[in-house]
């Protein structure tokens, strides 16, 4: 006993000393030494034990529950059996005699130990373990123990890790199973008596969602007193229903009581603040689940002390945690839908109570009591929303016993009166999905369709104006003006932006359904604030050469501020409905669809004309980015709409009336060449760009070319080299202008394109464009801006190879043709600049768009010449400099090249095929040594692409397979070639699963999955008798060893797909093998683990045995492990 009094206060000592600031990390090394040591000793749980039952010290008390829970977890088929069943009597009798005074985290630690031991040894050697947890439930004083202890066997045993066997672990899972009723009932109970005992002040809730609000809501704001030791107990209650919910299958133990009683608790959320003092926490922890720290002792909860709101608020959070876990079942038996409807109601009801502003004792409006409510609950309510909209609305619509018209009423209102943005954008996520419900059911039944949309029209045409106004700052300022409009996020938009994209797909949404009702909601807002930017021009005063806008008074300012950032929204508005008035219903809508562009038009040639962004103002540090976003808008507008002016373009050409037309086309051209300058704003440079680009692309009219205001444009690209454009814009203007040349105008026949003179005029301005870069010195090194210009000329011919990829050939032709001179000067520019990685990056960025987009056009014989220049570049030196330079630009080059040999060898017929032997040596002898052993991520992902496209698009270069013998299917002998070099291909693939990398893991494993698709690769006698089996082998390793879990599902698929190719050897041979050579097994297991893994055929039952044999294997190994030395093995 002496002894074991010294030890504990040595040991308090160390870890006093273990946790001091003052300890240095080598003595810190030292004692971690020690106690891992004294934890390692045979019987160290003896003096635990002595520890934990007389110390107080909290670190004493962890370190030995850690080395409880190190003896259960990892070593507990060693320990004997009366040991064990010391453990199974000493650690519960603990707990019941000191929980009350234990900090919960030690107490809920302890619990954790006797779960484990419950995992491992219950209901075989510890039968009473799960009856004594229910009968703690079931006691008054110790309710919250049995709580904690359900909870955590809800935790541990369905989900439990690698330390049980599969057998194992479906078993507790069935058992459990088995318990589930009385479990449910008991907490039932639990819930029922608290509410009986302290709902004397509350209404019930209605027995149908269809009663009018006034009458069920009556008396119904009284909130509900309850004691602190009540709220604790239910809060843990709800918390175990919570868990279990996750996993039990819905079934008829979960009764109507039940759910009613879980609604009650989700009241709790909706209920405004009293006027309280707050509750002192228990061990000074806030957390959901830690106020029955001292398991209902310890003064927690004393009588008479009430819950305060937070208390109150986190029962209703976790009821509605509770529902959530329900609703998001999406597998519901036929005889469950009745209680689905009733969960329905119910949350109908609290929807109700939520919305409600007609009470006589109410005088909150609906967003301040919103506001007072707890931001978790309105986040699990409108969780549940969204679940009940995207998973059952299908099944409870038809039920004539919801009131869905009703239902989306009380939704609008919640909705419209949230207290913060994100919330709002949450619901309005909710009207997306059902807007997208809406149209579905509408396409599927295009009979009844008018019927449906009735229905919801009056709905729909609300929602509409609401989301409307929402993105008003003349209605909304205050709040509009607190998004960030800064900030860009991961998806390049800031606060403001994702605000208004979101709301403008609903509104495009509805306009989807209700196309006249949204143009003429929308229309008459777009004019109101159209008009006061139209107007501005009386208020521009001149005064010598410079122009001022006479708007200065405060107010007026605000106005024009307000109304120049929703013209701004409207426009984009405008511009995201264009879709709906292009193809089948261009006829149909054409009147609309004029109105808008033709007022577009207006406005963009207004805002050129008058060019406000130049003009003086009051406060330009706000109005001058307004004008200047209207205006850019008003642009992006009209470019939205230029699918719709390219069918009305193909339609005036069947007519021969193109006056209407062109006078757009013209007009157009009118409000964007003046802006492309470079004195413009960047914003607005950039959309006039941009809609020059769609209008030579998209739109082609015929006559585009010859309109002045486009040749001013040709004129200042070709001639003006001293006022360059941003390097952005130049790009777009470039493209543009080349695209006019090269595109076939729709809708006339081959003999009316003008191709011969389009072609001299295309090459007369590339010859512009490239006539400082073909001028280049040689070697360049004396030239000041040489590299500037290399880079900006290759920015451009790069940009206009790349639009022009998918077009037909003859604009290819032309294309190549007015380039062939500076791809020569860029080939002989390639060798004088190897040593610089950025320019050379740049070069092959530009081989990579030609090979892409012209490779037919520039013939083999120059393609040759080209891909052999690069090879004889990139010797195994120079390689390895770029390569190890990682992220750099020199690792690029070598990217960019090895995806130009990408293309290469995917070009089909025998083009390029002398050039294989080639490429494949560069990567099986030079690249691959270089990266094998090394990370290179972005390297190696390029080269094992480049080995997989050889091997997929090049099969017969390896394998001669007569047509005859594959059609006779006969066993000949196969025929191969370059044996040695596939043969190195399959070991770099196979070495790469070897190494952590999980992205080339996941590729390669792709690429080896394809190749057998399409070529039976593991079909191949080479490699099922070669390879087959270390494949499988190397896939197995990787399960085991947990390396790469987030592919557990592609590596099995794989493993089936090698497997498959001989079902019968993979049982009978390799698994035998496999096991023989896996180190910590005993020839029992062996046996086990072979007999376990049932020869099936099909893909889900081969699953379950690789998942069995691995999660087995691990077992085995961990119970070997933990045998005392000598353990006779039976």
């Amino acid at each position: 006993m002496a002894s074991e009094e010294s030890s504990l206060r040595a040991l308090e000592s160390l870890m006093t000393e273990f946790f001091h600031s003052c300890t240095t990390n080598d003595r810190k090394r030292e004692i971690e030494e020690l106690l891992n040591s004294f934890a390692g000793q045979p019987g160290s749980w003896r003096h635990c034990l002595y520890f934990l039952s007389n110390s107080r010290n909290e670190y004493v008390m962890m370190y030995s529950l850690t080395v409880f829970e190190n003896l259960v977890n990892k070593m507990w088929v060693g320990v004997a059996s009366e040991d064990k069943a010391e453990l199974r009597s000493c650690l519960p009798k603990l707990l019941l005699s000191q929980h009350a005074l234990l900090p919960f985290f030690i107490r809920n630690k302890l619990c954790k130990v006797i779960v484990d031991i419950g995992r491992q040894d219950w209901p075989m050697f510890y039968h009473d373990f799960f009856s004594n947890t229910l009968q703690l439930v079931q006691s008054p004083s110790l309710a919250p123990l049995g709580l904690v202890l359900l909870k955590m066997t809800s935790e541990e045993l369905v989900c439990p890790r690698e330390d049980l066997s599969v057998a194992r672990k479906e078993e507790l899972k069935k058992l459990l199973l088995d318990q589930i009723p009385t479990v449910l009932n008991l907490l039932t109970g639990i819930l029922e008596t608290v509410w009986d005992k302290h709902s004397v002040t509350v209404t019930t809730p209605p027995p149908s969602p269809t009663s009018r609000e006034s009458g069920v809501l009556s008396g119904d704001n009284t909130a509900m007193l309850l004691e602190a030791e009540s709220g604790a107990l239910c809060l843990l209650a709800l918390e175990c229903l919570a868990h279990l919910f996750s996993w039990i299958p819905l079934s008829s133990s979960i009764t109507p009581s039940l759910l009613a009683s879980i609604f009650h608790f989700a009241r709790f959320g909706c209920q405004q603040p009293i006027k309280t003092k707050p509750l002192p926490t228990s061990n000074g922890d806030s957390a959901p689940g830690s106020h029955p720290a001292n398991g209902g002792g310890g003064g927690h909860g004393r009588t008479g002390q009430m819950v305060g709101h937070a208390e109150r608020a986190r029962l209703g959070i976790m009821a509605m945690n509770c529902i959530n876990e329900l609703m998001c079942k999406n597998c519901v038996p036929v005889d469950f839908e009745e209680f689905l409807l009733r969960m329905f109601q119910q949350t109908f009801y609290l929807l109700q109570r939520l919305t409600n502003t007609h009470s006589h004792t109410n005088t909150h409006t609906i967003k301040s009591r919103l506001q007072e409510l707890d931001e978790s609950y309105v986040e699990k309510f409108t969780d549940f929303l969204r679940l009940f909209v995207s998973v059952h609305l299908r099944r409870i619509e038809s039920n004539a016993q919801f009131p869905l018209v009703e239902f989306l009423a009380l939704l609008f209102k919640y909705t419209f009166n949230q207290p913060s943005h994100e919330g709002y954008l949450a619901c309005l996520d909710i009207w997306s999905i059902f807007l997208d419900y809406l149209t579905t059911k509408i396409r599927s039944r295009l009979a009844d369709s008018d019927s449906v949309i009735n229905r919801y029209k009056d709905a729909l045409v609300l929602l509409l104006r609401e989301v409307l106004n929402r993105i008003q700052f003349r209605l909304n300022q205050s709040q509009l003006e607190e998004l960030d409009d800064e900030t860009l996020d991961d998806d390049q938009q800031t606060e403001w932006q994702r605000y208004l994209r979101q709301s403008l797909e609903v509104v495009a949404r509805v306009m989807e359904l209700l196309p006249s009702q949204t143009f003429s909601v929308l229309f008459p807002v777009l004019q109101d604030d159209l008009d006061v930017y139209l107007g501005l021009q009386q208020f521009i005063v001149r005064s010598g050469t410079s122009r001022r806008l006479n708007i200065t008074a405060e107010a007026d300012c605000r106005k024009l501020h307000c109304a120049l950032r929703d013209l701004s929204s409207l426009l984009q508005a405008v511009g995201r409905l264009a879709e709906f008035f292009t193809g089948d219903v261009f006829n149909a809508r054409f009147n609309d669809a004029l109105a808008i562009v033709q007022r577009l038009v207006e406005v963009s040639c207004y805002g050129s004309q008058i060019s406000l962004y130049d003009v003086e103002m009051a406060v330009p540090s706000v109005l001058k980015p307004d004008l200047i976003d209207v205006h850019a808008q008003s642009l992006a507008a009209l470019q939205a709409y230029s699918h719709w002016l390219a069918q009305f373009c193909g339609e005036v050409q069947r007519q021969q009336d193109q006056t209407q037309f062109m006078d757009l086309i013209t007009s157009s051209m009118a409000a964007t060449t003046p802006l492309i300058n470079a004195k413009v704003p960047e914003k607005l440079l950039l959309s006039a760009c941009h809609l020059l680009v769609s209008m030579a692309t998209t739109v082609r009219p015929v006559f585009l070319v010859s309109l002045p205001a486009v040749q001013n444009i040709f004129n200042l690209i070709t001639e003006n080299h001293n006022h360059r454009l941003p390097q952005e814009a130049h790009v777009l203007v470039c493209r543009a202008l080349s695209n006019m040349m090269l595109l076939p105008w729709p809708s006339l026949p081959e003999a009316e394109q003008q191709w011969p003179n389009r072609s001299s005029n295309h090459t007369r301005l590339l010859s512009s464009l490239t006539q400082q870069y073909r001028l280049l010195p040689r070697p360049p090194n004396h030239h000041p801006n040489s590299k500037a210009v290399i880079q900006q000329t290759l920015c451009v011919l790069k940009d206009l190879v790349d639009s022009i990829s998918g077009e037909a050939t003859k604009s290819r032709q032309i294309c190549y043709h007015s380039l062939q001179e500076s791809v020569q000067v860029t080939l002989a520019l390639f060798p004088l600049f190897i040593q610089q990685p950025d320019v050379t990056d740049e070069m092959l960025s530009f081989f990579l768009t030609l090979f892409q987009a012209l490779r037919v056009q520039m013939g083999v014989a120059f393609t040759e010449q080209i891909i052999q220049t690069f090879l004889s570049m990139f010797t195994r030196e120079q390689l390895a400099v770029s390569i190890l330079q990682e992220g750099s630009s020199g690792s690029k080059v070598v990217q960019k090249f090895l995806k130009i040999l990408q293309v290469v060898v995917q070009e089909p017929g025998q083009t390029f095929k002398p050039l294989l032997p080639s490429i494949l040596s560069l990567c099986l002898d030079q690249v691959y040594p270089i990266v094998a052993e090394r990370s290179c991520p972005d390297v190696k992902a390029e080269m094992f692409e480049l080995l997989f496209q050889i091997l997929h698009q090049n099969w017969r270069f390896f394998f001669k397979s007569s047509v005859l013998s594959s059609v006779q299917r006969t066993g000949a002998e196969e025929l191969m070639e370059n044996q040695a070099q596939f043969i190195a291909a399959m070991q770099a693939f196979g070495q790469s699963f070897l190494q952590p990398d999980i992205h080339i893991f996941k590729q390669n494993l792709s690429y080896l999955e394809v190749l057998n698709t399409k070529h039976k690769l593991y079909h191949r006698k080479l490699f099922r008798n070669a390879m087959l089996f270390h494949f499988i082998n190397v896939l197995l390793q990787v399960l085991l060893h947990k390396s790469h879990d987030l592919l557990q599902d592609d590596i099995t698929l794989a493993l089936y797909n090698m497997a498959a190719v001989d079902f019968s050897a993979f049982y009978s041979s390799f698994l035998p093998e496999f096991l023989n050579g896996c180190q910590g097994l005993d020839p029992h297991q062996r046996t086990t683990l072979a007999r376990n893994f049932t020869p099936e055929r099909d893909l889900p039952s081969f699953s379950q045995g690789v998942y069995r044999i691995v999660n087995d294997l691990r077992f085995y190994r961990l119970c070997n492990g933990s045998l005392p030395p000598g353990t006779l093995k039976l």
